[in-house]
């Protein structure tokens, strides 16, 4: 079964936070410890309705049900948890990354090539807004993935959460010209 793909809708904030939390509660373990689990639960797997309402957010879904998601942005904001307020500033795209962000997929659908199919859609919307580079903040679980995009780690990074637990992350980048983005 193929999984299409496509903007997600208000509608679908529901159904998106869930998937967030499943992604996270099934696929963090191989990573992080249990507490890290369900802090990140709490605090990483939240949905940030800007992203919808910007028109910046995909999803996948099969059967009915979203299976994927994931986008970017053009605000200044790496990831949730960020600085509060700090996603109200459009970003320069002739001197600053647009952001990836909030990328999961359910446990069942990984390595099919969703999120890759999310990466995609991400650059080329970045790209005709006139973005030449991507950022983004990987949780460990991420990092296979935005390597085999064409994202190169720029440094490791400790995420604290609001609740003090503290997270490995890395912080990538990469140009939206590249090679690497499975066309």
């Amino acid at each position: 079964m193929i999984a299409a793909q496509r903007l997600a809708e208000p509608a679908d904030a529901p159904a998106v936070a869930e998937l967030m939390r499943a992604s996270v509660a099934e696929l963090f373990g191989a990573y992080y410890d249990a507490r890290q689990v369900a802090s990140a639960i709490a605090h990483v797997a939240v949905l940030d309705l800007a992203l919808i309402e910007d028109g910046t957010y995909y999803v996948h879904e099969a059967d009915g049900e979203i299976v994927a998601c994931g986008g970017w942005s053009r605000r200044n904001k790496l990831f949730n948890g960020s600085t509060a307020g700090a996603d109200e500033r459009l970003l320069d795209p002739a001197t600053e990354p647009a952001r990836i962000r909030a990328m999961f997929v359910r446990s069942d659908w990984t390595r099919r090539g969703l999120g890759r199919a999310i990466l995609t859609s991400c650059v080329d919307a970045a790209r005709a807004e006139g973005f030449t580079r991507l950022a983004l903040m990987a949780t460990l679980p991420g990092v296979p993935l935005y390597k085999s995009f064409g994202f190169t780690e720029v440094e490791a990074a400790e995420l604290t959460m609001p609740d003090g637990v503290v997270l490995g992350g890395v912080a990538m980048e990469r140009s939206v010209d590249q090679i690497g983005d499975a066309r």
